[in-house]
């Protein structure tokens, strides 16, 4: 029985220190390069999401990058499979804008509120993301 509680405490610290490893921030040195992370398909965008568009350009492609591709050692791109639906449903778009949100996915470190953004705008912003990501292969 004590060798199970040995191994698994083993188990636990060969994990976390895996994690932290992955997770940790980049202390080399190097500059951030602002590229962006992924690329990201546009397709032709109307109504609420070409509003969207205008809306994320004002208030969020200043971190999130163009087309919400990330930038590198800023921030994360919204097109990516973390931000699907199912993980992310639109209100975690809507309390990180309001509230910010504590890192936890990504090594960028904590995300301030964006006051300016209007509620209107916050519509219009995720269904921008949900349009890319769709086109993106991102349900």
């Amino acid at each position: 029985m004590r060798l199970n509680w040995i191994s698994a405490g083993l188990a636990a610290v060969v994990v976390a220190a895996g994690a932290w490893y992955l997770l940790k921030p980049d202390t080399s040195g190097k500059a951030a390069s602002g590229a962006p992370i992924v690329a990201v398909n546009v397709p032709a965008l109307t109504g609420l999401a070409a509003e969207g568009e205008v809306a994320f350009n004002g208030n969020c492609a200043v971190c999130h990058g163009a087309n919400a591709a990330g930038q590198d050692g800023v921030a994360p791109p919204l097109v990516h499979k973390i931000y699907e639906p199912n993980h992310h449903g639109d209100m975690a778009f809507v309390m990180a804008a309001r509230r910010g949100v504590r890192a936890h996915h990504w090594p960028f470190g904590d995300m301030p509120p964006v006051p300016d953004v209007t509620d209107d705008q916050l519509v219009q912003i995720v269904s921008y993301v949900r349009t890319l990501q769709k086109a993106n292969g991102i349900f």
